[in-house]
């Protein structure tokens, strides 16, 4: 098995609910044959998913990972061109109308502001499509972009598109073959807040001049404002499936910067 696959199955088991179900399914054998451990899985798939979908704990692990690369439109720096990381984008597939914006679409729309704020000439897409998740008749993602920024006013000349990446690593090296020839190294970089500070340090190892440009902002200072009502104390304590979905790409990207530094990417 290849290591995308390995990348994305392997995980699963780490993560919140992976982890729980695990658990359980561990209580299920105890029950059977050592009843008097069964309270432990049980508990522990309890604590891991009572913490995980709690208010408080998932909004400070998606600050800290999204807060370290603020910056706003105005204070970004002009480049040679500017870098759309793919993974927002919904493909054209019946019954949709046309290509949709996942939660992630975001980078599209802020891609082709910074384009329109001429905060550089030149746009490059970069995204393939995982081939088992795929049909046949798919573009990559990279085409789905261009066509959501010609229809944002970004003339179809001032985009590249870079169709085979399926991972960030795969991003930063395509892009850099691509861009090395046209004598590209300073460029602003955009994605999701959450996926930025992996992102830089793997365009920067490909010796990348990198300009962070954040958004798709999960957590913002409004989740901060303290409200001491008893009201909002007992909502935000109980379980929530956005902050356990939140909780659950905060970790995704802990991980993967683990694995990244273990390969040398970053």
């Amino acid at each position: 098995m290849d290591f995308l696959f390995l990348s994305k199955l392997l995980p699963l088991f780490l993560y919140p609910l992976g982890f729980a179900c695990f658990s359980l399914l561990i209580a299920l054998v105890l029950w059977w044959k050592f009843p008097r451990f069964l309270p432990i899985p049980i508990i522990l798939a309890l604590l891991v998913l009572f913490l995980s979908s709690n208010f408080f704990v998932s909004n400070l692990l998606v600050k800290s990972l999204e807060w370290q690369y603020l910056a706003s439109p105005s204070s970004i720096d002009n480049a040679q061109a500017i870098v759309v990381l793919g993974g927002g984008i919904k493909p054209l597939v019946y019954p949709r109308p046309m290509i949709d914006l996942a939660e992630q679409g975001d980078r599209v729309i802020y891609a082709s502001q910074l384009y329109k704020m001429k905060k550089s000439p030149l746009i490059l897409v970069s995204g393939g499509r995982i081939p088992w998740k795929a049909l046949e008749s798919q573009n990559s993602e990279a085409s789905d972009m261009t066509k959501l920024l010609v229809l944002l006013g970004v003339p179809e000349s001032a985009i590249i598109k870079e169709g085979k990446s399926l991972n960030t690593y795969e991003n930063a090296v395509n892009t850099r073959l691509i861009l090395e020839e046209k004598g590209i190294k300073q460029i602003i970089l955009v994605t999701s807040a959450l996926h930025m500070p992996r992102s830089v340090k793997i365009f920067q190892k490909q010796g990348f001049d990198v300009i962070p440009a954040p958004t798709d902002f999960l957590v913002t200072e409004q989740d901060f404002i303290k409200d001491d009502s008893w009201q909002n104390i007992i909502i935000n304590l109980f379980p929530n499936s956005t902050y356990l979905y939140n909780t659950n790409l905060a970790l995704k990207e802990y991980l993967g910067i683990i694995i990244y530094k273990l390969k040398g990417w970053i």
